[in-house]
């Protein structure tokens, strides 16, 4: 006998990543003639290569998850919807490193490799995690003609109304780091955004094999095999950065995680974060990333950003916000309202192709691009889109990402 599998709907090679959240499964028992096979018991349980992902089962939309669970096969040889996710603390170092088995009878009847694909503190990656993530955003820009160009242009002064200052902060920066982190997933499906936790020494970030190393005038070096020493934004070679602090510490001045988690519990109290540790961490810099206009001209950018995501991610399991409906989780009620573009309900700029009057006069980049892995946030997302990250109030509103220190 023999087994076929779907996983988040899909027998595309594509579709086979999974996060801490659950993600649906279907099993379909075979003969040696393809005939379905009704009846069959089938156990599933998850194999790891070593130091590779760790899988977790269960049958319903609800309830803990296990090892291993037992499914039988109907009329079809249908064993009926499952559903796996990451065992949470043991992401995958690469793709394909755990699969789901599907044994019958004690013998193996299928396998499906597969990959926990978690976004994990840069500072602790591999070697091979680093240089896969390096290679394949030096091809997004490409000597500077790459699609990278479209990222650059979404974060300008021209655009920063639609980003900054305001409560879509958050949720703006979310769907921008989603856009790029498919992006770079179509390159390498292996890949997710890393982040830069900035109240914690990195030293394993800022050396001439991952974001460089500055000299006085805080041009960024790189070793002679890094991609990035191609970089190019504007047309112009390279990249500025002037670190204020010495880099194997963390920045100076900065609310650390506990102190930003201890904002308050009301989105309201929480969104100062955008000034520090956020801009904090900005500043601590000399060089492009140390103002709107031209940060994202810096790799590290993204990193930043990423770990200003993550800690909104912490606070809103922390004091659980994700539920666009629960005035606490968004604010809302600014004196006069809050400026287009900041709203729950409406679509943000540049996703929604709209331009001119409270919007910007160019769009750059398109819609959202859809995956296989999962259906939200959709080609045009809303602020309210970004909020249930993890799809804890409805499972279709799940964005594929997750942390690697905040469970599901």
């Amino acid at each position: 006998m023999a087994v076929e599998f779907r996983i988040n709907n899909s027998t595309d090679p594509k579709a086979r990543f999974v996060s801490w959240s659950p993600s649906a499964c279907e099993i379909r028992v075979t003969d040696a003639a393809g005939a379905a096979v009704a009846g069959a018991t089938v156990q599933i349980t998850g194999k790891s290569s070593a130091g590779g992902g760790v899988l977790v089962f269960r049958k319903g939309t609800t309830g803990a998850f296990s090892n291993s669970i037992s499914l039988n096969t109907n009329t079809t040889g249908m064993g009926g919807t499952f559903f796996v996710a990451g065992k949470f603390g043991s992401a995958s170092i690469s793709n394909g490193d755990v699969s789901i088995q599907a044994t019958i009878a004690g013998k193996l009847a299928g396998s499906l490799p597969v990959m926990v694909r978690i976004r994990k503190n840069a500072n602790k990656l591999t070697p091979a995690e680093r240089d896969r993530f390096i290679a394949a955003f030096a091809q997004l820009n490409n000597h500077g003609a790459g699609r990278f160009a479209d990222f650059r242009d979404m974060h300008t002064a021209v655009s920063s109304p639609q980003a900054h200052g305001a409560p879509g902060f958050l949720p703006w920066h979310r769907a921008y780091l989603l856009d790029l982190e498919r992006f770079l997933q179509a390159i390498d499906p292996s890949i997710a955004l890393p982040y830069w936790r900035f109240d914690q020494a990195a030293p394993n970030i800022f050396t001439l094999d991952f974001l460089g190393t500055s000299d006085p005038l805080g041009t960024v070096q790189f070793s002679p095999g890094n991609p990035l020493r191609f970089w190019v934004t504007d047309g112009v070679p390279g990249i500025n950065r002037r670190p204020f602090f010495p880099t194997n510490t963390a920045p100076p001045g900065l609310r650390n995680e506990l102190q930003t988690l201890g904002l308050g519990s009301v989105y309201k109290a929480f969104r100062v974060m955008e000034g520090n540790p956020h801009g904090t961490a900005h500043t601590s810099f000399g060089g492009s990333i140390s103002q709107i206009p031209t940060a994202a001209k810096d790799p590290l950018f993204f990193l930043l950003h990423c770990n200003v995501d993550r800690l909104w991610a912490k606070w809103q399991k922390k004091f659980v916000r994700f539920d666009p409906a629960q005035a606490s989780s968004f604010d809302s009620n600014l004196p006069g309202g809050n400026p287009i573009g900041h709203n729950l309900g409406d679509t943000m700029w540049p996703w929604n192709g709209i331009t001119g009057g409270n919007r910007p006069p160019t769009a750059p980049g398109g819609p959202m691009p859809a995956v296989l892995t999962v259906m939200a946030p959709g080609l045009k997302p809303r602020v309210q889109d970004s909020l249930d990250y993890k799809g804890t109030v409805k499972s279709q509103d799940a964005l594929g990402f997750d942390y690697d220190d905040v469970p599901f």
